[in-house]
């Protein structure tokens, strides 16, 4: 018989044992933190019926589902998390209690063209807050305060979080006169980085018939720099010229003033008005988030506030704002960019049990001590010279071997090696689990992520 050979598609992470305890780390501190601000976890199928996930429709997304038939079912493979939400929040409506606050972690798909540090099937991890009928703007200063608690838990020290208001790019274009080509322009300005201000100009008014002088205008409102007071007060000059506007600044005041009070230091902070995101979604707060060392990376967690989550699915207005960050894409770039700390542990186990007698017990009751006490162990009992079985602990990286022969079952005692160290200590069991508690704190001292 043939054997096939092993493949795993391409655009689909498959990572080996170490990388995915380092993942799951990362998952870990996500959970943890989103718990800590009050969201409640989330888990909707990967499969849903193509008519509620295509209910919006067109576009990419459309050209890019994971879309096929079983039996008369038309059935498609998520894209994202924001819709199977908006289906759940409709769906159980009567059931919940808003504000809904959830998180999800889970994979999506997109059948979009693999490329270095793009995937097909990635992990997306989402927050959203979801008001019935409206939504109070001190959600909108919090979410910030959770990109920075994530970050910083996670190692990072080096990002900024940028944060614009839709309402105030909207109105300000409509000041001009350019609010049937304000999506236009904001895509244009978008590209602002890459080709300068000369070229943003020149399509502006070549490509979209935009006067000079109002070109220049958005250039010189764009251009609006400096710390986040400085910019709020340079558009307090803009004020009383439209009511979309004005709403919009003070909305994106009320961000600014609590930041200090969530805990936001100013240099991880930032007002920028070049930010636009989703522009047929997002109608208020919008955020992107920047690994200030990395800007190839590009946003590594983005989102913002939006009117309707559920306007496909129900005629409730569910006003919302949340974030996502696209986690198998910056897991991939962190490792890329030697940012994953190699010295948290990342055994599947901390303590491999050797026993050296043909009696078992005394082990087993050894790694039930452990495993009372919180410590991961695993017993060793396979038919393998002493040599391999130490090979294997030192293969996985395994923290502390126990070695338990006839001598140390007489004096009750525990005979126990730190791998890393080699150092060995012979002590009672309870001084034993002593010993491993207070080593292993000390090694999962560090972050996920080292700068």
């Amino acid at each position: 018989m043939a054997t096939l050979k092993p493949r795993t598609l391409s655009g689909f992470m498959e990572l080996l044992p170490a990388p995915q305890q380092q993942m799951e780390r990362i998952m870990e501190v996500l959970r943890e933190t989103y718990s800590l601000y009050g969201f409640t976890p989330l888990d909707t199928p990967i499969i849903e019926a193509s008519e509620v996930l295509l209910a919006k429709g067109g576009g990419e997304t459309e050209k890019q589902i994971y879309r096929f038939s079983k039996g008369d079912a038309d059935l498609s493979l998520r894209f994202d998390l924001t819709v199977p939400l908006a289906k759940y929040v409709a769906l159980h409506y009567n059931e919940l209690s808003f504000p809904f606050r959830r998180f999800q972690i889970g994979k999506v798909y997109r059948g979009e063209r693999a490329q270095r540090g793009r995937f097909r099937e990635f992990y997306q991890a989402d927050i959203d807050i979801i008001g019935d009928g409206k939504l109070a703007p001190i959600n909108d200063a919090e979410i910030p305060a959770i990109i920075y608690k994530v970050f910083s838990t996670l190692g990072l020290k080096r990002f900024q979080i940028r944060v614009n208001n839709r309402k105030i790019l909207n109105g300000f274009y409509a000041m001009l006169g350019l609010s049937e080509q304000a999506g236009d322009v904001m895509r244009t300005v978008d590209k602002l980085d890459k080709i300068g201000a000369d070229m943003v100009k020149a399509i502006l008014v070549d490509d979209y018939s935009i006067s000079p002088e109002k070109a220049d205008e958005v250039l010189k409102f764009i251009a609006i720099t400096g710390g986040s007071e400085a910019i709020l007060q340079a558009l307090e000059g803009y004020r009383g010229r439209n009511p979309l506007f004005d709403e919009g600044l003070d909305e994106l005041t009320l961000v600014v003033k609590y930041l200090g009070s969530f805990g936001v230091p100013d240099e991880n902070f930032v007002v920028d008005l070049t930010i636009a995101r989703g522009l047929d979604y997002y109608t208020g707060t919008v955020y992107e988030t920047a690994l200030l060392d990395h800007p190839e990376i590009g946003s590594v967690c983005s989102g913002g506030r939006y009117d309707n989550l559920a306007e496909y699915y129900t005629e409730k207005q569910l006003p919302g704002v949340g974030i996502s960050i696209g986690l198998t894409r910056l897991f991939y770039v962190l490792g890329e960019q030697g940012l994953l700390n190699p010295d948290l542990p990342t055994a599947p186990t901390d303590v491999l049990i050797l026993p050296m007698t043909d009696d078992l017990a005394p082990a087993i009751s050894f790694a039930t001590l452990l495993r009372e006490n919180g410590i991961r162990a695993q017993l060793h009992c396979e038919d393998k010279k002493f040599k391999a079985k130490i090979s294997y602990a030192d293969k996985l990286r395994i923290p502390y071997v126990v070695f338990l022969g006839e001598d140390e079952i007489k004096a009750g005692i525990v005979a126990c090696k730190d791998m890393i160290s080699g150092e060995q200590t012979k002590l009672d069991a309870a001084a034993t689990v002593y010993r491993i508690k207070a080593g292993l704190a000390e090694r999962n001292k560090g972050t996920v992520i080292s700068e």
